[in-house]
């Protein structure tokens, strides 16, 4: 497995945990639909939570979140659309981005933005 994809993985795994721990009931890891991609559909409180994990070691080439792009966007759109066709009931929807930057001489730093709409 690339680099890249092993640290997307371990992303996905640190936002599970830190999700959980601010409240979050994690519904589904990499919910697919053709080939679109949720990474994280979380319940919390009465709001369906979409969360785009976005991983980085060090921010050399720009935090994670920058690479969110209205064309990413858009795919998780359709994603969520048949998410919803598919399990309708659901009133209130809100994007979310955790963006994960690990470092090696500090902390790793989590970031979330919350109701993105791009």
């Amino acid at each position: 497995m690339a680099l890249h994809n092993e640290l997307g993985k371990e992303g996905e795994q640190m936002a599970i945990r830190w999700l959980k721990e601010k409240g979050y009931e994690i519904m589904h890891l990499n919910w697919r639909h053709s080939y679109y991609e949720i990474d994280i559909i979380a319940k919390k409180a009465d709001k369906l939570h979409i969360v785009e994990v976005k991983a980085r070691k060090g921010n050399f080439f720009g935090n994670p979140e920058d690479s969110v792009t209205k064309s990413k966007f858009k795919k998780l759109q359709k994603a969520v659309d048949e998410f919803l066709f598919l399990n309708p009931g659901y009133k209130w929807l809100q994007y979310d981005v955790l963006a994960i930057t690990l470092h090696n001489d500090k902390e790793t730093e989590y970031f979330l933005l919350e109701d993105v709409f791009l």
